[in-house]
């Protein structure tokens, strides 16, 4: 993930290895975080990871559609403001392959569908 994304959260997420991508040289992050500079150094850290996942942001997102094979996406069903968004899924390289719809409930304020692509 990139550094802006790890930094949204309040502590390091339990039973997962972080790994944080920045440009700061020097960027101290929580004990137990690996930090790297670049996408391919984080995939290179990740290889031991049965299934590593990359959540963000933006920019990590756009690098690393040109090397993931699959897409995991949450489409939350509202508009929101925001600063970062998920590159536009080309069609003619992704594929949708299942798509689980799930409506508003007391637990989940939005509609919201996971929707799996692969690369075709």
């Amino acid at each position: 993930m990139g550094r802006k994304t790890f930094e949204s959260f309040s502590k390091p997420l339990p039973n997962r290895t972080h790994i944080v991508i920045t440009r700061q040289q020097n960027y101290k992050a929580a004990e137990g975080v690996i930090v790297v500079n670049s996408l391919e150094a984080a995939i290179e850290a990740a290889k031991q990871d049965e299934n590593p996942f990359i959540i963000g942001g933006g920019e990590i997102y756009k690098q690393a559609l040109e090397v993931v094979d699959t897409i995991e996406f949450t489409r939350v069903h509202h508009n929101f403001e925001g600063d970062t968004f998920f590159p536009v899924i080309n069609e003619t390289t992704w594929e949708e392959t299942n798509r689980d719809e799930h409506k508003k409930d007391d637990l989940h304020k939005f509609d919201f569908s996971f929707i799996t692509y692969k690369r075709r």
